[in-house]
């Protein structure tokens, strides 16, 4: 099974990728005057991407908590455990912004996507890279425009979330907007890292918790950072294993 699932997967993929892209670029051009933020595309990609997980049977995701995004500029940051993570998290169906690594914007197809809707590439290891990611991330949130982050910087190789990097609090504080934390579980059972096979049944269950106000970030992104994690261990803690109702399965 896991192999048909793969198949699956990547058959899907490849007969769905270039008409997206087309289309893509064709929204690209026609929304330039009026969508600098490119909001048009990312909801038409965040759908697709989407479709991609619900079109496996076997792939499940119940959503929860999507009234709770403020609908003005805030720092979502999201617990990080499997490369599948971002087709669950598109299901938000919110016009953000997220920060990737660098490579993946050199993909064909995917790569020219995220570069034509503006979403943040990364470089890991170097300080000045970081800092360049915050000045694009900030650029977004001073044009009103949410930004998506996973503060752990790479996948948590348990359900409890790695300790997180302070850079998407530090970013919140500076710019006053408030963080939005969004708890994710079961996309380990898709795809357990960067490996090859994907699993055949997978349970997801993702959650938007209430916002952290700017009045109550404080100043230190550290503490801040420690006190929003210590908000996801709470919220996993009291996860029951039940069997959620799954969402719609698009067409």
């Amino acid at each position: 099974m896991k192999v048909l699932a793969t198949l699956w997967y990547w058959v899907v993929f490849l007969l769905t990728a270039p008409v997206c892209t087309g289309v893509g670029a064709t929204l690209w051009l026609v929304t330039w005057p009026f969508d600098r933020n490119r909001a048009v595309l990312h909801a038409f990609v965040s759908r697709w991407c989407h479709a991609l997980y619900l079109s496996w049977p076997g792939w499940k995701v119940h959503i929860e908590g999507r009234e709770l995004l403020p609908p003005g500029p805030a720092v979502i940051v999201v617990n990080h455990q499997s490369a599948a993570d971002i087709l669950v998290a598109m299901g938000l169906n919110h016009p953000y912004k997220f920060v990737a690594k660098a490579s993946l914007f050199r993909t064909p197809m995917v790569g020219w996507l995220m570069t034509w809707m503006g979403y943040v590439a990364v470089k890991r290891g170097t300080l000045q890279a970081m800092d360049r990611m915050l000045d694009d991330c900030s650029r977004w949130l001073r044009r009103g425009v949410p930004v998506l982050i996973y503060p752990e910087g790479t996948y948590s190789p348990t359900r409890e979330p790695l300790p997180f990097k302070r850079g998407a609090f530090q970013l919140a504080i500076a710019e006053q907007v408030p963080v939005v934390p969004v708890v994710l579980e079961g996309t380990r059972g898709i795809l357990g890292s960067d490996g090859l096979w994907m699993g055949p049944s997978a349970q997801a269950r993702m959650r938007v918790l209430p916002p952290v106000p700017v009045a109550s970030l404080g100043e230190d992104p550290v503490a801040l950072a420690e006190r929003v994690r210590g908000l996801y261990l709470d919220a996993l803690g009291r996860s029951a294993p039940s069997t959620p109702e799954p969402e719609q399965r698009v067409a």
